[in-house]
């Protein structure tokens, strides 16, 4: 039913100019989709919709070009926040140690915050190094996902 409807709300705004909640729920109700606002709130919220410029002095709802990037970095912080046992660093190494068969994921969410000072990383089965420009820079990363952790 959810998944559903949440399809029909991105029909319904690729097919149409949608400025309010109520236009919205007005579009469902003719495609024989009943609703409630509160509802109707949490999908826009949950499918990342935001309201962009029509160009013709309104706005409109419409999928925001961040969304799938989002999704899976909460989707990876989870798993990192999840996964991680221990971080520390010997220079400029950052060694994270995991649960067993966790260090991938681990490695992916680190890779997937675009990290500047990060040259590279690898993973083991529960260890996954990261080699990063300074041993400031990977004293800070360590201090930085500890206090996330």
């Amino acid at each position: 039913m959810k998944n559903e409807r949440q399809e029909r709300i991105l029909q319904v705004i690729r097919d149409h100019d949608v400025e309010t909640q109520e236009e919205l729920l007005a579009y469902l109700k003719d495609m024989g989709i009943s609703s409630t606002q509160a509802t109707i709130s949490r999908d826009i919220k949950q499918l990342h919709l935001v309201k962009q410029p029509t160009g013709k002095g309104g706005y409109k709802y419409a999928v925001s070009a961040v969304k799938h990037h989002l999704n899976v970095t909460e989707k990876l912080r989870t798993i990192f926040c999840e996964s991680v046992i221990s971080l520390d660093y010997a220079q400029n190494i950052v060694v994270i140690k995991t649960m067993p068969g966790l260090a991938n994921a681990a490695c992916a969410s680190v890779d997937a915050m675009d990290i500047k000072e990060m040259v590279g990383s690898l993973a083991g089965d529960d260890t996954a190094f990261l080699v990063m420009r300074s041993e400031t820079a990977a004293a800070d990363f360590v201090e930085e996902l500890k206090e996330t952790l």
